[in-house]
């Protein structure tokens, strides 16, 4: 069904007639966080007969009598291949409500959280209390009606007969449940976003920097021809929440670079892009804007270490490569920022690095806390940007220093060369930063490592670390490989409260980024980070080597790792 057709048939006769959507309308995949803030993509569950959706709101005086009755479905055919959850479609991410509305009724079920509503929408949710069965393969929906109707549905879906009567209306049932009105969309469809006001300037704040000719992207978003072009993958990569990329739980902590976009620019996005992706105006905002030639994100830098080149064949897979790179500058020098540029990103997955100071053994590990004091030079990591010292903090490069590098690369079919630099920005002659970085890994090496058991699909590992005095947290990094699920950190504190201070709910091998806060995060002395891992061993995983396979810690990809980096500042400078 058209969508802007149906909004506007409903804007002309809402009090008269309940707005009923054909249950075979296509909706496509979507991807919601749940109130625990997990993440819930509906095609990873392509093994299941039908997704059944109760939607629910804490203030719908229906709650009583449905929610008890769907929580007895859910026993009754969890096992038989029907994944139960609710979906809240009011946009008020109230997920404290969502919970105590659940613990109230004694119900555990993941409730997905439409912020931004643009999913109720296009399910076409008008009316709490009403549950929809989604057909996970075919991304349409197959039924909807209440919840006394959905037991004959789902006996004649799970018996492989068509569903005999795939919309039933709740006007003749006691309890129709509260309306959902999406006054958003009824506005759009009255008055379409602009593509120069209001869409250009949301993808040249988000998209274009990567999107742009010579970007890292796969296409440029740089006219209005080309985003309405590619204007239904847009609407698709936003419903599932694959772009923008690393996205985090923007319920959890503020971050300067979380990825995200708000609900407000997500609702004007899709429904421009469903009104047709129109152009208006004489001229093209995303046509005018221009990129700095060159490289380098500070300018030219002070001093670039050459990377010694390295010659990828086309196929096999490559051991891990060690060189050390003499630093050659005449006198010690603190650092300020540092940008590692790939000479072949599409062979370079990531490196590592330390440095070792004149006179020092050459062989240092390349994952430690570090001395704080000595000057940190960004490694390569999928999708991680250039790093600059907070102000007045910075470490010491020594002349004669050596940096030893570990480099992992993967084939891609053709034989290249990857030709890499570093880029290095310093303080002025003199000038000596009064404060330093300090960090630490909550990692999982071979002494401590469970493997991985096959067909697992959430297998969680968890490692803490200590911060011995009062800090404040600047940025957190998380790694593992093709299984990995989410990471989720947690401060406890000794006063014996405990704190979430970022959930990387859908975590993405290809986006490893270092999350930064906005303001940096105080915690007292003796505070334990705790860092919780999970990975995803199913044949649900698309990304998944093998999911028959019981797996290790490793160096490869195929095999897994679990970091949680965090870096902080010590509140007390004097005191390091």
């Amino acid at each position: 069904m058209n969508k802007v057709k149906f909004l506007q048939v409903a804007l002309l006769s809402w009090s008269l007639t309940p707005a009923i959507a054909t249950a075979a309308d296509r909706v496509g995949d979507f991807s919601l966080l749940d109130q625990d803030g997990y993440f819930h993509n509906m095609s990873w569950y392509d093994d299941h007969a039908a997704i059944a959706l109760l939607v629910q709101a804490n203030d719908s005086q229906d709650s009583a009598t449905t929610i008890p009755a769907y929580a007895a479905l859910q026993t009754k055919y969890d096992s038989r291949g029907v994944e139960f959850m609710m979906i809240n479609p009011m946009g008020l991410g109230d997920r404290d409500a969502v919970k105590a509305t659940l613990a109230e009724y004694g119900v555990n079920m993941p409730v997905l959280m439409d912020d931004a509503r643009i999913v109720s929408e296009a399910l076409g949710i008008d009316k709490t209390g009403e549950v929809f069965l989604f057909n996970p393969q075919t991304l349409m929906v197959d039924f909807r009606g209440p919840v006394a109707a959905v037991e004959q549905a789902l006996t004649e879906l799970l018996s492989g007969k068509s569903i005999s009567n795939s919309v039933v209306t709740t006007t003749s049932i006691a309890t129709t449940g509260s309306a959902v009105r999406y006054p958003v969309a009824e506005m759009h469809a009255q008055a379409t976003p602009s593509y120069a006001q209001d869409i250009a300037p949301i993808i040249a704040e988000n998209c274009a920097s990567c999107h742009r000719q010579g970007g890292i992207a796969p296409f440029a978003m740089d006219s209005h021809a080309m985003v309405q072009g590619w204007s239904p993958m847009i609407r698709e990569v936003l419903m599932t929440k694959r772009m923008p990329p690393g996205q985090v739980d923007g319920h959890i902590g503020e971050f300067i670079n979380d990825m995200l976009i708000s609900s407000e620019e997500l609702q004007k996005i899709v429904h421009w892009v469903e009104a047709g992706a129109p152009n208006d105006g004489n001229t093209d905002p995303l046509a005018e804007l221009t990129w700095p030639d060159t490289k380098w994100a500070f300018g030219e830098p002070d001093y670039i270490i050459k990377v010694p080149e390295q010659s990828i064949p086309a196929t096999g897979v490559l051991d891990y490569r060690n060189v050390s790179v003499p630093i050659e500058i005449e006198s010690d020098r603190w650092v300020r920022a540092s940008q590692y540029v790939a000479g072949d990103r599409t062979v370079l997955h990531h490196t590592l690095n330390s440095l070792v100071e004149p006179g020092a053994s050459r062989r240092s590990a390349l994952i430690s806390g570090g001395n704080p004091d000595q000057a940190t030079i960004t490694p390569y990591i999928p999708g991680a940007t250039p790093a600059m010292e907070p102000e007045n903090t910075g470490g010491l490069l020594k002349a004669g220093s050596i940096l030893n590098l570990q480099l992992h690369y993967t084939t891609t079919g053709k034989e290249t060369v990857d030709a890499s630099e570093i880029g290095l920005w310093f303080y002025p002659e003199g000038v000596v930063p009064e404060e330093r970085m300090s960090g630490a890994c909550a990692c999982i090496f071979t002494p401590t490592w469970t493997n991985i058991p096959p067909n697992d699909p959430n297998f969680e590992q968890t490692e803490s670390i200590t911060i011995a005095k009062d800090a404040y947290i600047h940025s957190m990094l998380p790694h593992m490989h093709f299984r990995g699920k989410y990471m989720r950190f947690y401060a406890n504190y000794p006063d014996g409260t405990s704190e979430e201070l970022i959930n990387i709910a859908n975590y993405n091998y290809n986006w490893q980024l270092s999350y930064t806060y906005k303001e940096p995060k105080f915690v007292p002395a003796g505070t334990v980070i705790k860092v919780v891992g999970a990975f995803d061993n199913s044949a649900q995983n698309p990304a998944n080597p093998d999911p028959e396979r019981s797996v290790p810690w490793g160096q490869q990809s195929w095999d897994e790792m679990f970091f949680g980096a965090v870096n902080w500042k010590y509140a007390d400078q004097g005191s390091d």
